[in-house]
């Protein structure tokens, strides 16, 4: 038996199929893992609350209340724990939809229950993981503070909460402020892609980056866009 690698060895299968809900089980728990299953979004999203999985591996295709609509409640709720969800093969819609809602990878089926394993070890890694700053509070000069501990931003007497993904991708473009960041190398980087899916995903993030830190988000001072790129961080202090 393998030792997973993070403390909160916990896994939700929220899954209505359930020959293959319970493959998933025996898998996981052969890789030392403990694993819950509900087969529909109501008891999926009870369970996510009530027991704090480690990772959650979500169907977006459920009864009732839908893979995708469970995803935006969680993230809504500020609950982050990783969550992978499984597609139909060829539905980029479904997978860009995913992402955006806050997913952290997606695996179509069908798919081999090794790649499973290997992505749900992957995300976790990642949710531990920190890129290229130790501080906690980061000011943008006089105007804005990010909070990676709060995960929020706070401008102008306000608070602005920041997912996950969005707190990283900020976090990204600080330590590499100045240079040009390619909308590849945030997918690669900050998703932990090494087949790129859309780059979409990036500029639907930045936008909603850019609602929070800037003052005037048509007309950024921050966040730059370099066209046919990606972005920039102005550097700090000095926009």
């Amino acid at each position: 038996m393998n030792k997973p690698e993070h403390e909160n060895a916990r896994v939700l299968v929220v899954e209505d199929e359930p020959q293959m809900a319970e493959g998933l089980r025996f898998n996981f728990e052969l890789e030392g893992y403990e694993v819950r299953i509900a087969p529909d979004g109501e008891s999926g999203l009870a369970e996510a609350r009530a027991w704090a999985p480690g990772v959650v591996i979500l169907d977006l295709m459920l009864p009732g209340l839908g893979g995708l609509e469970v995803l935006r409640i969680l993230r809504k709720e500020g609950v982050w724990t990783p969550v992978v969800i499984l597609t139909a093969k060829n539905q980029e819609a479904d997978v860009v939809a995913g992402l955006e809602a806050g997913a952290d990878d997606y695996v179509p089926k069908p798919f081999s229950l090794a790649e499973l394993l290997a992505r749900v070890r992957a995300v976790v890694r990642r949710s531990n993981q920190t890129l290229g700053l130790e501080q906690d509070v980061i000011a943008l000069g006089s105007t804005a503070e990010v909070d990676f501990r709060k995960y929020e931003v706070r401008r102008g007497g306000k608070a602005y909460p920041l997912s996950r993904f969005e707190a990283e991708i900020l976090r990204y473009l600080i330590s590499r402020q100045g240079e040009v960041v390619s909308r590849e190398e945030f997918l690669r980087d900050v998703w932990g892609y090494s087949i790129l899916p859309t780059t979409r995903t990036v500029d639907n993030h930045v936008a909603r980056i850019r609602k929070k830190v800037e003052e005037s988000p048509d007309q950024p001072v921050w966040i730059q866009t370099v066209h046919g790129i990606g972005y920039r961080m102005s550097e700090l202090g000095k926009p």
